[in-house]
């Protein structure tokens, strides 16, 4: 072979090669799982990225799962992410066991809170105060799912405060449910509760005081990714790493979502349409 004919021959090479790398690297994953908690918020916050996700092009399944579920399955690359991860308290142990295995993009969410509420109507301020008369609360507060970091400090509260009550175990909407009962009929209740949460527009509520400190201070909802989606989905991954609401953001899609017949795609798709700049500056 002449020497221009094994120069050709060594450039096609070189040109196949470098086209199959840049294939490679052109061939973004479009195919997104995120994980979530049925929280009211969670609920909002993963089908607003949804919708926007899709938008652009990629196809996103949502998966409800418990609290360490979801983060388990972020962790082993099963979910792509979570706009969910409640942080540094609510979520701490989760953080703690998994820390190095997810990759956590920092707030979407800030100035969110958990604690004991009781409507405005119930003459007590503070979590010491039911040990005055738990009976008037039926000896119980009102849970949510089992496993929930709110529930585990909710466990703690009880302990620390040495409280004759029994934590009811639930759902979000099982405690709403209870709450709305209550509420209809006068009746004194405590709920566990979190903000941002639609309950708040809905009724006069009041965060009984916790002086000993067992709910923690103010708390970030965090977007937390698989250790691979950088590589993976780059742009995806630029998307979540954006991806910031607001309290009265979120509260109010809620309250949207908790009206009747309502679908909370569909009041996703609605709120990501009627706030283009702000998604405008996830996406650019």
């Amino acid at each position: 072979m002449s020497i221009l004919g094994k120069f050709v021959q060594t450039a096609a090479v070189a040109a196949t090669a470098l086209g199959l790398a840049m294939g490679a690297a052109q061939a973004e994953k479009k195919d997104l799982t995120i994980a979530y908690v049925e929280w009211s918020d969670a609920v909002v916050a993963t089908n607003i990225i949804k919708t926007v996700l899709e938008d652009k092009g990629y196809t996103v399944k949502i998966v409800p799962l418990s609290g360490a579920a979801m983060w388990q399955a972020v962790a082993t690359g099963e979910a792509d992410a979570m706009v969910a991860a409640w942080l540094p308290a609510t979520h701490a142990a989760y953080n703690a066991k998994l820390k190095g295995k997810v990759v956590d993009l920092g707030p979407n969410v800030t100035g969110a809170k958990i604690g004991w509420a009781v409507p405005t109507y119930v003459d007590i301020a503070t979590i010491e105060d039911i040990k005055k008369d738990p009976a008037k609360f039926g000896g119980k507060v009102i849970g949510i799912d089992p496993g929930a970091g709110l529930m585990k400090a909710s466990e703690k509260a009880i302990k620390d405060y040495d409280l004759p009550v029994k934590l009811v175990e639930g759902s979000d909407a099982t405690m709403v449910a209870a709450l709305k009962d209550a509420a209809a009929k006068k009746e004194p209740i405590v709920v566990t509760t979190w903000t941002p949460h639609w309950m708040f527009a809905e009724w006069d509520l009041k965060y009984l005081a916790d002086p000993k400190g067992v709910f923690g201070g103010e708390e970030t909802v965090n977007t937390v990714v698989s250790t691979k989606l950088k590589e993976e989905a780059p742009e995806a991954y630029k998307i979540l790493d954006n991806f910031s609401l607001s309290l009265d953001d979120e509260q109010k899609v809620m309250v949207e979502n908790n009206k009747p017949g309502a679908d909370p795609a569909a009041t996703a798709k609605a709120w990501v349409a009627a706030n283009k700049a702000k998604v405008d500056a996830w996406t650019k």
